[in-house]
């Protein structure tokens, strides 16, 4: 049977002091009031009944998901005691699955993306699970279409197709961000994709896989996966998450899964022609937002600007008042109890704001 599991682990720290540790920012209402990880349920509703799609996520944010998501059955938040980046992520919900439904199939998406429209992501989906049912080896990876030149994507390098499934192919190789120069030469070539992080394959597969390239992983898993929906699944999950190593998906499992020609499995990439948007920053998330007459992307109820453009206005108070004068290309985000101000060119930085902020306060903004 077929399955989504949507990942919403992350702390979204480049959104602060919007996104905090207690409420990140896949659960906050920033895209015409739904959170991220709304979006994302909503895609994968469109084909999957609600008690065949799970969340893995950190278990402190049980609570909050379930109130998102009030259509999810409680049993299907896999909740992590521990971050362990996406290869657990992934590890954990196959184990999970395998012991639910041995034949199990599942796509595996992100509580970061806007994607529309909705009707071709789902095409794309249902295309990966129809390779996967038919080259139960397939690690199947989709591949957006690139409009330009990205500096902050991987890429997948596409190979031959695969002729009894319309629009998938083998992947030559993973490519990590590369320079401006490169990546438009990889747009210019028609043969690469933007790494989109979403992926479908067999429950056993991927833990073969796991098994295959890391072995002391898999054994953690596998005995998760053993006690779960028993009477030590919770004491398992505890005693055995923390102890796995912390790695990606990619640099884990599919890189060199792509590497290796001779086995078993192969990495495929099924084309996905959408709007993709990675809202990981300031700026990617102003792409959601309303703009006004200076192109100063705006979430305010109350903002008086002279000669200000291009800028990015963010304000949770109602009653608070922004004023800009003489300024552009910023961001300015206020909450209660903090308030952010800087380049747009240096948004990224926000992390380190944050670091500094733990240790100078504590968690008390965070």
């Amino acid at each position: 049977m077929e399955y989504g599991v949507i990942m919403a682990g992350g702390s979204g720290t480049r959104l602060w002091p919007l996104s905090r540790e207690g409420f990140p920012k896949q659960l906050l209402p920033i895209v015409r009031g739904k959170s991220l990880l709304r979006l994302s349920f909503d895609r994968l509703a469109s084909f999957l009944p609600a008690e065949r799609i799970f969340v893995c996520t950190s278990a402190s944010h049980r609570d909050a998901i379930l109130c998102d998501l009030p259509g999810l059955p409680e049993n299907n938040v896999l909740g992590e005691p521990v971050a362990r980046d996406t290869a657990n992520a992934v590890g954990f919900s196959a184990a999970v699955l395998r012991k639910l439904d041995p034949d199990a199939s599942f796509a595996i998406v992100t509580a970061d993306h806007v994607i529309e429209p909705v009707d071709q992501f789902a095409a794309s989906l249902k295309t990966g699970f129809q390779l996967a049912l038919k080259h139960p080896g397939a690690l199947v990876t989709f591949g957006i279409v690139p409009t330009f030149g990205h500096t902050g994507l991987g890429y997948v390098h596409r190979g031959e197709a695969i002729t009894d499934i319309a629009g998938a192919y083998k992947v030559l190789e993973f490519k990590e961000k590369p320079d401006k120069p490169t990546a438009d030469r990889y747009v210019e070539s028609g043969k690469y994709y933007w790494n989109s992080g979403m992926f479908v394959w067999r429950a056993q597969t991927v833990l073969d896989q796991i098994n295959e390239y890391l072995p002391k992983s898999y054994q953690g898993l596998s005995r998760i996966g053993d006690a779960w929906g028993g009477p030590t699944q919770q004491e398992t999950i505890e005693q055995v998450y923390p102890s796995l190593q912390k790695i990606s998906v990619d640099y884990a499992l599919m890189e060199p899964a792509s590497r290796n020609k001779h086995g078993k499995s192969f990495v495929a990439t099924v084309e996905m022609p959408v709007k993709w948007l990675d809202v990981g920053s300031w700026p990617q998330l102003s792409e959601t937002l309303e703009m006004d007459a200076h192109n100063n992307a705006v979430d305010a109820q109350r903002l008086v600007v002279v000669d200000s453009d291009d800028n990015i206005v963010v304000c949770r108070d109602p009653e608070h008042l922004v004023a800009l004068i003489g300024v552009s290309d910023m961001v300015v985000v206020h909450t209660a109890d903090a308030t952010l101000v800087c380049p747009k060119s240096e948004s990224q930085r926000v992390k380190e704001v944050v670091q500094q902020i733990k240790d100078k306060y504590g968690q008390r903004h965070l």
